[in-house]
């Protein structure tokens, strides 16, 4: 079977934005003054995000959404997109996942509310790869998925268990997760290494993951680029076959199985030209998932991953902003990217 595409599966999530005029205490009122909605979530900004981008490979959805007109909303968008959307299931026991994010017109702070919904509910029975020809397939996140995220007596995962199934089936695996708290975080991460071709995740995340913070004390809070990489090598040794890779504002690091360390900085962006930081994550591996599916050289996927994330920017919403992959790559060219504090800049 000749392989293309991206089956995205996960947390589908829709974001409702809310401007209000002061967060007020209990048992007192606001006022919302402005309300918008958009897509939230891994594999649904992902999909969206490399639809904009003009993916020239099929996309498809995977994952368990509530009976209700949120979840019609997803499944329209995701059409309208051209999302292949036959693996999103429906279930009555649970609303469609939604986060309530309220932000102070004055200060500009947020208070995110997530309503977990159907995505809890997400197991390893709704998937089913023996007919899939896609050639990638990610899940995201590790973390907000409760029922895939359980570590079970054998120290498995639901996750891990669905990955090994995806990797058995002829598919490249991808994975990222959330930075959160969790009871099991270390444990039930690790538990998908084994079954994953490439591991993208923040440094918050990455030092979780390994004990340690990535940044740099007493330097403003720098990131320690070589810790990132020393990071990202021993998250490799836990079993990642292919590589991982670990992005934060000043760039990127990505670790491959054969010991190599590649590094690349953001995009030097103009002063007013961020509208809103929602959704760059998930735009820069968009960018490097798309690498991955044509099977570009590491340096090239991260430098698309940058610069997707860096057009994500220009938008306060999640996927708005995002435009054709080659304007992504001229916008990163126009303004430069910043130096790596690694060799491979």
């Amino acid at each position: 079977m000749e392989r293309s595409g991206l089956l995205a599966a996960g947390n589908f999530i829709v974001d409702r934005f809310k401007i209000i005029d002061y967060y007020p205490r209990e048992e007192m009122l606001a006022s919302i003054l402005r309300e918008t909605s958009g897509n939230g979530g891994g594999p649904y900004n992902i999909l969206k995000d490399l639809a904009k981008m003009g993916a020239g490979f099929p996309l498809a959805a995977a994952g368990l959404l509530g009976d209700d007109e949120t979840g019609d909303s997803i499944v329209a968008d995701c059409e309208a997109h051209g999302i292949d959307t036959t693996g999103l299931s429906r279930t009555p026991a649970a609303p469609t996942s939604y986060t309530d994010a309220f932000t102070v017109e004055s200060t500009g702070r947020r208070t995110f509310f997530h309503q977990r919904g159907a995505n809890s509910l997400l197991a390893p029975a709704h998937f089913d790869f023996s007919a899939s020809s896609m050639r990638v397939f990610y899940l995201g996140y590790f973390m907000l998925l409760e029922t895939l995220d359980r570590v079970d007596v054998s120290g498995r995962t639901g996750a891990s268990r669905v990955l090994e199934a995806a990797r058995a089936a002829g598919m490249v695996t991808v994975a990222d997760m959330v930075s959160i708290e969790h009871a099991d975080f270390v444990r039930a991460a690790r538990a998908s290494l084994p079954y994953l071709d490439w591991f993208i995740l923040n440094e918050v995340e990455a030092g979780k993951l390994v004990g340690r913070s990535l940044r740099v004390a007493g330097d403003g809070g720098g990131i320690d680029w070589a810790g990132c990489g020393e990071a990202a090598l021993l998250l490799v040794g836990f079993g990642v076959r292919c590589g991982v890779v670990i992005h934060f504002v000043e760039g990127a690091v990505a670790a491959v199985a054969d010991g190599e360390v590649y590094g690349q900085g953001s995009v030097r962006l103009p002063a007013g030209f961020i509208r809103g930081a929602t959704g760059a994550g998930d735009a820069f591996a968009a960018g490097f998932i798309h690498g991955v599916h044509e099977g570009f050289p590491v340096p090239v996927c991260l430098r698309q991953a940058v610069s997707a994330a860096a057009m994500c920017l220009s938008d306060p919403t999640t996927s708005e902003g995002l435009g054709p992959l080659a304007d992504c790559l001229a916008l990163g060219e126009e303004y430069g990217f910043a130096p790596a504090g690694l060799r491979a800049d």
